[in-house]
């Protein structure tokens, strides 16, 4: 994924995020903060990310994909984004 899918991807969902979740302090969110350890989402908020990237992105998130290493921070679902469009739609 070339630099500039990237940041819109990253821009879109940090929107998304601040938009629909409390942040207490916007511009203290980077890209590597953990979305849940820092109480941001929750898990009824990570269903919310979930249909936010469903419809948004047009991906399809499996039961095995949530997990921190790809939902825990702006970085990584720029990066699970990236992974899904990359393998195609699900067969």
């Amino acid at each position: 994924m070339d630099q500039e899918k990237a940041a819109e991807i990253k821009r879109k969902v940090r929107e998304f995020i601040t938009s629909n979740f409390y942040v207490p302090e916007a511009s203290r969110l980077t890209d590597q903060s953990s979305l849940l350890d820092s109480g941001i989402v929750d898990s009824t908020g990570m269903l919310e990310v979930i249909a936010f990237l469903e419809s948004d992105f047009t991906i399809q998130v499996s039961d095995r994909d949530l997990v921190p290493e790809n939902l825990d921070s702006i970085e990584r679902i720029a990066a699970y984004i990236a992974r899904r469009r990359a393998e195609g739609p699900p067969t």
